[in-house]
């Protein structure tokens, strides 16, 4: 298992390269009732909100987060409340909201390299398969299968 002087190291390395690093969260022996979760950190650095994922594995989470950050970062796009992005996930619209880092949603990383008071965060809302959201009636995941930072 690498130590956490190596993880920084590769999360500086990523962020020195690409612009951002993707960082995951996970339950451990230690901690089993954590939620799991993806978020980005170096985006704060060029004045956006860091991206967050929950629900999903982190591969997808990975892929999905990579996707937004480079939409983020190399075409300067930038996200907004309750905006609809209908080219992410095929067959399906996702949603960004904006919210503040929870205690369950903590993107530690993104808040020891930048302070709390700087991180922003955007949270990629993903639909269950009926193309419903975690807030619309008849959502069918439940409301611990994505928790949110936020309401739209």
């Amino acid at each position: 298992m690498p130590s956490i002087d190596d993880v920084l190291r590769r999360q500086e390395h990523l962020i020195d390269t690409c612009g951002w690093a993707v960082t995951h969260v996970l339950p451990t022996d230690d901690d089993p009732d954590t939620i799991p979760f993806t978020y980005t950190v170096g985006l704060t650095a060029h004045d956006h909100p860091e991206l967050i994922a929950t629900g999903l594995s982190p591969e997808i989470a990975h892929s999905l987060l990579n996707e937004l950050a480079l939409r983020v970062y190399d075409r300067a796009e930038r996200f907004t409340h309750g905006q609809r992005i209908r080219d992410l996930i095929a067959g399906y619209d996702a949603i960004i909201i904006d919210g503040p880092p929870t205690d369950d949603l903590l993107p530690g990383m993104a808040i020891a390299r930048y302070g709390r008071a700087r991180v922003r965060l955007q949270q990629m809302v993903w639909p269950d398969q009926q193309g419903l959201f975690p807030w619309e009636t008849g959502y069918g995941l439940g409301s611990k299968a994505q928790p949110l930072i936020g309401s739209l």
